[in-house]
């Protein structure tokens, strides 16, 4: 299936109109046998913030690798940052920052932020477009997924999603991404766990009771009355507006809005997290990083629009930090940075740099491991306009530790999400033991309807699944959406049935079974193992 017909088929969970304060906004909304009905649900109030920097992000002069500095300036005269220049970390003279980091230097300093060094993926593509989409969905470079990871691990949490939602045990959107673009990371195994909230500015309008004035002419009418309509429909807007309504910014170090985006859509992101919002996942964006041309002003490379786009990325992290901590969120706030690709080691003519490969990543919050991890990309004496940082960490390692150490999902269901298994990191506190539990929730709207078992399978297992009465089609699907096997297509009275599932034909990966049953429609994943 393309990914066009796959997305125009998927079920948007709602769309709201512009929402939040000058930015766009979107919400998105373990196996064993159904006799015992319940879905395993980790209880847990962690939240992740993901912070993405569009365009290809220039990591040798974000991090900068001191003890190689040398090469590099060789490499890169005209973009590179002056030694002398160069933010000083505690615990290393070998790398250093960019000078305009210093909000994010001092939070380094005091162990709220870890540096992951070059990290990236094999076979790295250089398009900002297949690129975006291998982070966002964490699939190999020669594969296309139609989920992304954050939206397979929603799909796990939330079997039966959106059928049911909001409810009692989830009354809040999924995850929220301040953006009027539902991003592919959302995307679920059946359907998008997306609304979407558009323009911020909407945003205080709705918490303060107040609407834009449409114009007064026909069209504006019209606007006006899709605009009552919207908000009028939309499931989410109580919750998000009583959300709101609980808590207020307390940190004096947000800068005036308007002036830093990233900044404008964090201060969101606080004040909902401390309004009560049960969402686990948190999507913010800066656009601009793509600098093939005047990265840095020609008259002092400390200066250009690579080193304001790093002041205002370090600016906003450092207020939300702040305003978490105030707000006593802190503990349960964690933060992550990423661009779609580095930038080539050597500099281009247009006092720039071309798309690369691996580069360095931010970890931010309370519970970070604080520090760098790995070693300074290693620079030859000789560097031709080819040459790339080499990987020393996947993308997809970062993502597994997140899901185990933070979401605190048991071995099976990360490989579940991430497809494949992928060695953690030592980049978190131990923070699963004490502040989340797992536990089987019987929920009606995230009753598990399909079952499959043994999970992983290496020669035969037996699906279970739960029919509401009627025709009940089960279908196994690939990664890729594409139909592998019909499995049952019949009329199944209403109760628990069983259908034994051979492996014959399917190689060791992951695989989707989809049961549609009327307008029940759910998905399991199931691992095939040699």
């Amino acid at each position: 299936m393309k990914r066009r017909s796959f997305i125009k088929n998927t079920v948007p969970v709602a769309v709201l109109p512009s929402f939040l304060q000058g930015q766009n906004m979107a919400a998105y909304g373990p196996d064993s046998m159904l006799s015992r009905l319940a879905a395993t649900f980790t209880d847990t109030d962690h939240v992740l913030v993901l912070v993405q920097l569009n365009g290809g992000n220039d990591g040798l002069n974000t991090v900068i690798p001191i003890d190689q500095y040398t090469n590099l300036n060789t490499a890169r005269s005209n973009v590179m940052i002056p030694q002398n220049k160069v933010l000083a970390l505690t615990g290393t003279s070998a790398t250093g920052l960019h000078p305009a980091m210093t909000h994010l230097q001092n939070r380094y300093n005091n162990g709220q932020v870890s540096i992951i060094q070059s990290v990236g993926y094999p076979n790295p593509n250089y398009s900002h477009f297949r690129a975006t989409d291998i982070w966002l969905t964490g699939s190999d470079s020669d594969k296309v997924l139609y989920n992304g990871w954050s939206g397979r691990y929603l799909s796990e949490e939330y079997p039966n999603f959106p059928t049911g939602y909001p409810n009692s045990n989830m009354p809040d959107p999924l995850a929220i991404q301040i953006g009027s673009i539902v991003s592919p990371v959302f995307q679920g195994l059946q359907v998008s766990m997306a609304m979407a909230i558009s323009d911020p500015t909407t945003f205080y309008n709705l918490i303060n009771g107040t609407t834009t004035t449409a114009p007064n002419t026909h069209a504006g009418h019209e606007l006006a009355y899709i605009r009552t309509v919207a908000s009028q429909t939309q499931q989410y807007a109580t919750v998000i507006k009583a959300a709101a309504a609980k808590a207020t910014n307390k940190s004096t170090l947000w800068p005036t809005i308007g002036t830093n985006k990233l900044a404008d859509q964090l201060k969101i992101v606080s004040q909902l997290i401390a309004g009560g919002m049960k969402t686990r996942i948190y999507m913010v964006s800066l656009g601009g990083f793509d600098t093939h041309s005047v990265q840095v002003d020609p008259t002092d490379n400390t200066k250009g629009d690579h080193a304001k786009l790093l002041g205002y990325v370090s600016e906003a992290i450092d207020a939300f930090m702040d305003d978490c901590k105030l707000l006593n969120t802190h503990n349960r706030v964690l933060g992550m940075t990423f661009s779609e690709f580095g930038r080539r080691i050597k500099s281009n003519f247009s006092g720039g740099t071309d798309h690369g490969s691996a580069a360095p990543l931010f970890l931010f919050g309370n519970k970070v491991k604080g520090g760098i991890q790995g070693t300074n990309p290693t620079i030859p004496a000789n560097v031709t306009v080819n040459d790339n940082i080499a990987m020393q960490h996947d993308f997809r390692q970062i993502y597994t530790t997140i899901l185990s150490d933070w979401f605190c999902l048991n071995p099976t269901d990360v490989q579940t999400v991430m497809l494949q298994n992928f060695n953690k990191m030592d980049i978190l506190q131990d923070t699963c033991t004490n502040n989340s539990v797992t536990e089987d929730i019987r929920r009606n709207s995230g009753k598990a309807l399909v079952s499959i078992y043994p999970n992983p399978m290496q020669q035969s297992s037996t699906v279970e699944f739960e029919s509401a009465g009627g025709v009940c089609v089960l279908s196994l699907i690939d990664t890729q959406g594409k139909h592998i096997r019909t499995i049952a297509d019949d009329i199944y009275a209403n109760g628990t049935h069983r259908i034994n599932l051979d492996r014959a034909g399917l190689a060791a990966g992951t695989y989707y079974l989809r049961l549609q049953n009327g307008m029940n429609m759910q998905t399991r994943s199931l691992v095939v193992v040699d």
